[in-house]
């Protein structure tokens, strides 16, 4: 493995996304929901950036394509354990998150037992529900150094969170679809 910027950014995804739960260990809050939301923001951005920087450098390796996702979801993971506590498990946040991160250990489940089988490539959906997932995430991070505990920030972002567990459900469906319609395939070859 060749250590590119690109694969340094990914990395460092990997490296953030325990450190935005961290950070409410060790910082009062409001400085920790800072903190947490500009760790997440920076990951966020780095995740575009990595893939960008990779193909334009003509640096797309193995081990930033298995490495990639893996960032992705633990920083989902770990960013959406952190709110449903911040929210002191509240329904509006902790179902959507509850959805999102079934879909996603789902999914990822799904491209493992499907490895090497190209039906589950990226679709315009996905990168929807991801953008919405970061913004939903971020928000709601930020939402935490706000004074009032139902400022319009939190209010948006539960909102914008809604809606990227509803894209999740969605695109969620639509990978184990086009992931059953190959296995039966595939069965049916035997």
């Amino acid at each position: 493995m060749r250590l590119t910027i690109p694969n340094t950014l990914t990395i460092g995804r990997v490296v953030a996304a325990p450190l935005v739960a961290f950070v409410f260990l060790v910082l009062a809050r409001p400085l920790a929901d800072i903190v947490a939301f500009l760790l997440f923001t920076i990951a966020g951005l780095s995740d575009f950036l990595d893939g960008w920087l990779a193909r334009r450098w003509g640096q797309v390796s193995a081990f930033g394509r298995m490495l990639d996702p893996i960032a992705d979801k633990a920083m989902i993971a770990v960013t959406g354990a952190v709110l449903v506590g911040l929210f002191d498990l509240s329904a509006g946040v902790t179902i959507p998150v509850t959805v999102i991160l079934v879909r996603e250990t789902l999914v990822s489940g799904l491209r493992e037992y499907l490895k090497g089988a190209r039906v589950l490539d990226v679709t315009q959906l996905a990168k929807w529900k991801t953008t919405a997932q970061m913004i939903a995430f971020g928000a709601l991070l930020l939402a935490g150094a706000v004074e009032a505990p139902d400022n319009w920030i939190s209010v948006a972002g539960i909102a914008l969170l809604w809606l990227a567990a509803a894209l999740t459900a969605l695109s969620g469906w639509d990978y184990f679809s086009k992931g059953l319609a190959y296995m039966k395939s595939e069965e049916e070859r035997i």
